[in-house]
């Protein structure tokens, strides 16, 4: 290959857009690292791109034609540009595969979410005159030892992905048909992000996983069940708690958070540990999807709307103050009014700080979508849905309330969307907090003075500059 190919492919520019969940964007910046190797730049946007990878979400219908429309869009863009290369990657890729090539005409490249390391070979397939598809699931890959790259960063918050994949069967859910089974990464590595992450000035890290709760590593493999472990495996093991508490020893200026938690599966360690720590935030994500047992059993959700209560009990009793937020879906398959009615019910008593709220989707492939019809007419499901929502919002803006007066440690992330003299960041229960600027600077732990609420936003004034733990 001569000097002047060799320039060529290190000043390819890449644009990656992504859809979704938080796993999703943690995804990109590890295909930017891969890319990035290989000699790609990022571009500032896509009309100064090579290569365009749409990195997508297949969990509901309408995140699916969100990206058929952004691919309607980019027709005119490759009308003017016939050497772009367009991709799309992630879960949407792996749920519809190869009719992706078929359906949409311009599209080149469809990756899976364990085949990132393939993109610059199917890439240069593309090159070759191809169009160029590998959705492979694998039992092995994490991504682990990669650098991620980190787009569109504040400087001050990450994501750290620990594991990927899923072995819970809900069955409204495409997660574990699109992102294979669970595996666990080297918690080495992942102290190693942290730390590295420290050192680079960031303030906060997320630890992401479908189901970090069964984050479980023994030296390598597939997750086992901790009780499937041999002695030797069980002693060397690290499950959750375990992981946490060695980041949180590791960069203990750092604030600590982690998503998303099953309910089936957290435990009393793990949220000890949340105790034991202060840099660890006093906030869980805990997705109920329903309140009510018969609805939870259809779901496959495997545990009750007592044992979700119980858990709530638990956290609260170990950390009062604990901040907890949900997942519902409203409308799922042979609900009925009483059953939804009990929905409003869980969350009446739960009082969450605020809620995820869908109508169900219905999701080719699933176990519902094979074993149920989707029988809840779209008009009460709406309905439910703002039902749901109009419970939530009151719940909320009373809990926010009740702040007024106090004060709270935020974490100045950037600026306020709504005004350049005021910065944005969340507190240790992860509320969004707003509050002016005055000589605060952005990345500073500062004590603000909550003065005012809405359903969604404390807004205050700083008080002091203070250490974070």
């Amino acid at each position: 290959m001569n000097t002047e190919t060799i320039d060529a492919i290190k000043t390819r520019k890449l644009y990656i857009e992504s859809y979704g969940c938080a796993m999703n964007f943690s995804d990109s910046e590890i295909i930017a690292s891969i890319m990035g190797e290989h000699g790609f730049i990022q571009a500032t946007d896509e009309h100064d791109a090579d290569v365009i990878f749409l990195n997508t979400c297949a969990i509901r219908d309408n995140a699916e034609q969100r990206i058929r429309e952004r691919l309607k869009h980019l027709r005119a863009t490759k009308t003017k540009n016939s050497d772009l290369i367009i991709g799309v990657l992630g879960c949407m890729a792996e749920r519809l595969k190869d009719k992706l090539l078929e359906e949409e005409k311009l599209v080149d490249v469809v990756a899976g979410p364990d085949s990132y390391r393939e993109l610059p070979k199917l890439v240069a397939e593309v090159d070759d005159g191809a169009r160029a598809i590998n959705v492979l699931l694998s039992r092995e890959e994490t991504y682990g030892d990669l650098n991620p790259v980190r787009l569109n960063s504040n400087g001050i918050t990450a994501f750290i992905s620990i594991m990927r994949g899923c072995d819970n069967m809900c069955s409204f859910c495409v997660v574990p048909f699109t992102r294979g089974r669970e595996r666990s990464r080297d918690p080495e590595s992942i102290v190693k992000e942290a730390i590295d992450l420290r050192d680079q000035g960031y303030k906060e890290i997320t630890l992401l996983g479908q189901n970090v709760d069964s984050y479980l590593w023994f030296g390598g493999g597939p997750k086992k069940e901790f009780k499937k472990l041999s002695v030797q495996e069980q002693e060397l093991s690290v499950d959750f708690a375990d992981l946490l508490e060695k980041v949180a020893l590791a960069a203990p200026q750092m604030r600590i958070r982690y998503s998303t938690s099953h309910p089936r599966d957290i435990t009393e360690k793990v949220v000890h540990v949340m105790a034991k720590y202060p840099n660890i935030c006093n906030y869980i994500h805990l997705p109920a999807q329903s309140g009510n047992s018969r609805v939870l059993d259809v779901m496959s959700r495997n545990y009750t709307r007592e044992w979700y209560m119980g858990k709530i009990e638990m956290i609260r009793n170990i950390i009062p103050d604990c901040g907890i937020s949900c997942d519902i879906i409203a409308g799922f398959c042979t609900e009925t009014e009483e059953e939804h009615a009990d929905t409003l019910s869980l969350m009446e008593w739960s009082q969450f700080d605020f809620s995820y709220m869908y109508m169900y989707s219905e999701r080719p492939g699933t176990p519902a979508a094979k074993k149920f019809s989707d029988d809840i007419p779209e008009d009460v499901k709406k309905r439910r849905l703002q039902e749901i929502i109009a419970l939530q919002n009151r719940i909320s803006k009373q809990k926010n309330e009740a702040r007024i007066g106090k004060i709270c440690t935020v974490l100045i992330e950037g600026n306020s969307k709504k005004s350049a003299d005021d910065w944005v960041g969340r507190n240790d229960e992860n509320n969004v907090v707003v509050f002016p600027k005055d000589t605060f600077q952005k990345g500073e732990f500062v004590n603000v003075l909550i003065e005012k609420a809405t359903t969604t936003t404390l807004i205050g004034k700083g008080v002091s500059k203070c250490a974070p733990f």
